[in-house]
């Protein structure tokens, strides 16, 4: 019963699909008019959300292993299909690789330990994988660990595994669903999350509490480095951008510290910076979640959410890349947002499709008035503050077309 065609008038592309974390809801926004398409009821605290290829279909996955599929042709995006894949969970994603896009879903659990290969249109499962297994240090048995991130590769059909407390990353080859292939590689515990360098060929991922970065070369396979990024980085997908020195990066910020660690991503220009730590900036503080830039942008921005000062939590820090060593601006969102009493968080920064607004969540109590806040990226002043008594504690919110190309 789904349609044939796209059935409503929205730009696809620019809508954005936004956590009410407390709520089990998205809201789905337009984001070229800011206004509120429709509210889905999800699983609790959605962690992530993922584009099909055609940028059709939306996967969500709430912190208690539901997936909910929505169909954004419909005329009012709502779900159709469902998954619960465990209990627990934080990652989903869907095949890209060419001549397999959108065929298969993946979906990787806290609890059980384990990943599920679903049908990429029903959700259907075709294979349970267990990840229990060695360490990659002592080699001891782990009985439940983790599955934190997960990528869809674009140089061959596989998703990229991360399995925290192992420490291993998986290749799972899906051209042959029904003689699954994997392969191992071995980095460094506790892995957790992470994204692709601009040319989509290497994967760079926090393993936090081993306080290290692990580079993946997903063309040849391989763990290509293992760089030491200091107290527990958080990098979310990180934020790549062209360097004025060192060429083009990718950035982490941290929970632990106010570093900002900038590894050299070229090894084919820049061969004396790759898989280096080039430079360590500094944001407001310790307890920022995201980072995030854009390739239209000169602007890089570190929010700090968990930071114990609210003056801190409440602001994001915007620094200039053509002029890194000038340090930041403080830009006071939550203030701007105009809201009332309780934590006013604000968290993750994201684009629109073209590059020239950020969107910030201000994240508040569950019976408190929360707000998502647009800056416009060129003036870094105010452009829009959109409230509704709906948008309950809003935290990641994710651009269509930026997460269907990995653009961050």
């Amino acid at each position: 019963e789904r349609p044939t065609k796209k059935k409503n008038d929205y730009n696809i592309d620019n809508i954005f699909s936004v956590t009410l974390r407390d709520a089990g809801q998205v809201a789905i926004i337009d984001g070229d008019t800011k206004k509120i398409i429709n509210i889905v009821n999800t699983g609790y605290a959605v962690h992530i959300s993922r584009l099909s290829s055609t940028g059709r279909y939306l996967y969500v996955i709430g912190r208690d292993a539901k997936v909910n599929m929505i169909d954004l042709w419909m005329k009012k995006p709502e779900n159709v299909a469902t998954i619960k894949v465990g209990l627990e969970a934080r990652s989903v994603e869907t095949s890209k690789y060419k001549g397999f896009e959108d065929k298969y879903a993946i979906a990787g659990a806290y609890w059980p330990p384990q990943y599920v290969v679903m049908d990429g249109f029903t959700l259907e499962p075709k294979q349970i994988v267990s990840t229990r297994g060695m360490t990659v240090d002592t080699q001891e048995y782990h009985p439940e660990p983790r599955v934190a991130a997960i990528v869809a590769s674009h140089q061959h059909p596989e998703f990229i595994v991360n399995v925290k407390e192992t420490g291993k990353i998986l290749l799972v080859n899906y051209s042959d669903i029904d003689n699954l292939s994997v392969t191992t590689i071995p980095a460094a515990r506790f892995l957790h999350d992470g994204g692709w360098d601009s040319t989509h060929r290497y994967f760079l991922t926090a393993a936090n509490k081993s306080n290290k970065i692990a580079v993946i070369d997903s063309k040849d396979r391989k763990l290509e480095a293992l760089i030491d990024a200091t107290e527990i980085p958080h990098p979310g997908r990180g934020a790549n951008f062209v360097h004025p020195k060192y060429g083009p990066v990718w950035a982490t910020s941290a929970l632990g510290n106010d570093n900002i660690t900038v590894i050299g991503t070229d090894p084919s220009k820049h061969k004396d910076h790759a898989w280096k730590v080039v430079e360590i900036l500094h944001g407001m503080g310790g307890g920022s979640l995201f980072i995030k830039t854009h390739p239209h942008s000169t602007n890089l921005w570190v929010d700090a959410p968990l930071n114990p000062d609210a003056k801190i939590s409440q602001s994001i820090a915007v620094f200039d890349i053509n002029k890194l060593d000038k340090g930041f601006e403080v830009l006071p969102i939550a203030e701007w947002a105009k809201l009332g009493e309780g934590p006013k968080r604000v968290v993750q920064p994201e684009y629109n499709k073209a590059g020239d607004e950020i969107w910030f969540s201000v994240w508040n109590g569950k019976t408190e008035e929360s707000a998502l806040v647009v800056v416009d990226d060129n003036t870094r002043k105010l452009k829009k503050v959109i409230k509704d008594k709906r948008l309950v504690t809003p935290t990641g919110k994710f651009n269509v077309y930026n997460t269907v190309y990995d653009i961050y």
